[in-house]
C-alpha cells in the first residue's frame, strides 16, 4: 500500500515535466486550455439561436389517400 505504481510514477514524472520543462510552458498550456473553454461556452450561446418555424407536414399521394377513405 505505501508503494507508488508505474501509473503514479508516470503522473508525477508528467508534472514535473510541466513544471520544470521551460519557461512559460505552463501558462501557455492554461492559456490554450482557457481559450477552448471559452469557444466551448460561445458555441453554447449560437446554438440556442435556432430557427422554430413549425414542422409541415408531407404532401399525401393519391393512394395514401384512398387508404385513409377506406
Amino acid at each position: 500500500m505505501g508503494g507508488m505504481s508505474w501509473i503514479h510514477w508516470l503522473i508525477v514524472i508528467a508534472v514535473v515535466a510541466l513544471l520544470f520543462g521551460g519557461r512559460g510552458k505552463l501558462s501557455g498550456l492554461m492559456g490554450d486550455a482557457a481559450k477552448g473553454i471559452k469557444a466551448f461556452r460561445d458555441g453554447l450561446k449560437t446554438e440556442d439561436k435556432v430557427d422554430e418555424t413549425p414542422a409541415q407536414p408531407l404532401p399525401r399521394t393519391e393512394s395514401e389517400k384512398d387508404k385513409i377513405v377506406s
